[in-house]
């Protein structure tokens, strides 16, 4: 059985792939800072931080002392900003966005990477976000700038894990309408943005069972698979006067 590991798996898109990988029958475990007491019972959940490399080594051991083994590991704990000017932006902020987005992820990479080598096998998965293909929106140059450089730094780890039995690849689930995605919205600017969103967003339980089925099906190094490529995209808004789409239950 395929065991895989979800950082950030106790909200938003790493809640959705932590069910999807289970109903595909995989074995799961995931962390999150806190964990909920709602989470699934089959599923392993260790709380911790993955900006501390000694808590996902943590993190590691465990899933290796419940299930023998760790096949698939995705690095899907992620923050953004409160969408300001940078220079609004208290130092804080901006340093816990990329203590996580980059920091962290760069440094949990390198204990999952190591250990992967160790046992002989494995693929990491990084996520991609807005930003990661160049895409520029005002208010939000922190998390912009730490999502276009961790596919950088991913497509670089393909480059040093060649001739290895360890792969690397970038997953991008595209627009989603989770609390990432909302945050910070006053309500009038909300429902301009909700005009955007009803053409590209999709669903949590939409896009996340098809993410896990691609990761467990696997890619190349240095691979990507997207949920929202560029021309369906294209399509949704050559289309959307045409189909009706209400993501929020407004209609």
């Amino acid at each position: 059985m395929t065991v895989v590991v979800v950082t950030g798996g106790t909200r938003g898109i790493g809640q959705g792939l932590v069910r999807a990988f289970l109903d595909q029958g995989a074995s799961v475990a995931y962390c999150g800072r806190t964990i909920p007491p709602d989470g699934p019972a089959e599923a392993l959940a260790v709380a911790a931080d993955v900006t501390d490399r000694a808590d996902v080594r943590k993190l590691w051991d465990a899933t290796i002392n419940k299930f023998g083994k760790v096949d698939i590991w995705v690095n899907n704990a992620g923050m953004s900003n409160s969408r300001r000017p940078l220079w609004d932006l208290p130092p804080a902020e901006i340093d816990a966005v990329v203590g996580l987005n980059l920091r962290g992820t760069l440094h949990a990479s390198a204990v999952v990477l190591e250990a992967m080598l160790a046992q002989g096998h494995g693929a990491l998965w990084n996520m991609e976000g807005l930003g990661s293909n160049g895409q520029i929106v005002p208010g939000l140059t922190p998390y912009g700038a730490t999502k276009r450089a961790l596919t950088y730094a991913t497509l670089a780890m393909a480059k040093e894990l060649k001739d290895t039995p360890v792969k690397v690849g970038l997953l991008s689930p595209g627009m989603v309408v989770t609390d990432l995605l909302l945050q910070d919205y006053d309500p009038a600017e909300l429902e301009k943005a909700k005009k955007i969103f009803n053409i590209l967003a999709d669903r949590v339980e939409t896009v996340t069972p098809w993410l896990a089925a691609k990761v467990l099906a696997g890619t190349k190094n240095g691979g990507r698979v997207a949920w929202l490529t560029g021309p369906k995209a294209a399509y949704r808004f050559a289309t959307a006067g045409f189909r009706k789409r209400d993501l929020f239950g407004d209609a």
